[in-house]
């Protein structure tokens, strides 16, 4: 149960996600991890042990059981996402949920919903939007140019070769969109607004069932227009850069950024060129803490259930565009 010194988080699962970044991240916060499980006890047992969890469980419904959490965190391959997502609700749990959300933007509105019923905190973990460095290249885009006409986005990483890899799996909602393109994605929707139409084009270089490269361009009405990528294929490449009449921004290492070091972020604006240099920060950690406090003032969170749908409908219009070689247009 909650105390003083914050919430208590279970986690559902062993994924490094939870073990590199979010667990350490809810441990160095005034929040703790309380509970961890997996389909194999004695995995759940280890990760405990490694990671100073007082509980583990060999299932995760026993988990959803416990009496003294607060909260649960989904690190499970996306095609789980929703399920326990909406059996931590019945717990009457507030969730953290990787993203994407759900497998498509119809489940993400089932899941969703289902919160809302239950009047839990549903939170999509899009680290990223809690970087000092995002929200203050966002708030330069929206203040200080005119008139964005075009923005591009890309995350691309080298996926070695591991048969089991939950990424290359079609029944668990894989592929390179929806673990990575997703960031593009957001960032875009974040810049530009909702689009009205996507085109697409996507490759299965595993011969997996499932695209491993993926490139969409989003195009607006009134002429504005975005490119984003997604792979598996190529060397670590995570850049966007947003243009406008008057100037342009640029961020490297944009969505998955180092909490050792530094970052930057460039612009030119009214002919005036800058380097923003932003202290080494925790973005998980940030986001672990806004999540928490949206538990308790109850308040909507920054990507929250509707624009983790609004995201995915975008998402799920690329895969189409992708599968029919053809435009797709959104509503």
């Amino acid at each position: 149960m909650s105390t003083d010194d914050g919430l208590t988080f279970g986690v559902l699962g062993t994924a490094n996600i939870a073990r590199k970044a979010v667990v350490p991240a809810i441990a160095s916060s005034d929040h703790a991890v309380g509970a961890v499980a997996s389909r194999d006890a004695d995995r759940a047992a280890r990760f405990a042990a490694e990671e100073s969890i007082p509980r583990s469980y060999g299932s995760y419904d026993a988990l959803l059981a416990d009496d003294l959490l607060d909260a649960i965190y989904v690190p499970l391959p996306n095609g789980l996402h929703a399920e326990w997502t909406k059996r931590a609700a019945d717990a009457g749990l507030s969730v953290l949920c990787e993203k994407p959300l759900a497998a498509d933007a119809a489940e993400a509105q089932a899941v969703v919903d289902h919160c809302a019923d239950r009047d839990v905190t549903l939170t999509e973990a899009f680290m990223y939007r809690y970087h000092p460095r995002t929200v203050r290249s966002l708030a330069l885009a929206a203040r200080a140019l005119d008139d964005v006409r075009t923005v591009t986005a890309t995350f691309r990483f080298p996926l070695y070769d591991r048969p089991d890899d939950v990424r290359l799996d079609p029944e668990l909602a894989g592929g390179s969109l929806m673990d990575v393109g997703c960031y593009p994605v957001s960032l875009v929707r974040t810049v530009l607004g909702e689009p009205d139409r996507v085109y697409a084009h996507a490759n299965d270089t595993r011969d997996a069932g499932v695209d491993t490269e993926l490139a969409g361009v989003v195009e607006y009405d009134d002429g504005r227009s975005a490119r984003v990528a997604a792979g598996f294929d190529t060397q670590l490449v995570q850049r966007y850069r947003i243009d406008a009449t008057n100037g342009w921004i640029v961020v490297e290492r944009a969505f998955d950024a180092p909490a050792d070091e530094r970052v930057e972020l460039t612009y030119e604006i009214d002919g005036r060129r800058g380097v923003e240099t932003f202290d080494p920060v925790d973005q998980y950690r940030l986001q672990v803490e806004h999540f928490a406090d949206r538990v308790a003032d109850g308040e909507r969170p920054r990507t929250d259930g509707a624009e983790a749908v609004a995201n995915m409908r975008v998402l799920d219009a690329l895969a189409e565009s992708a599968a029919t070689t053809g435009p797709v247009t959104l509503s």
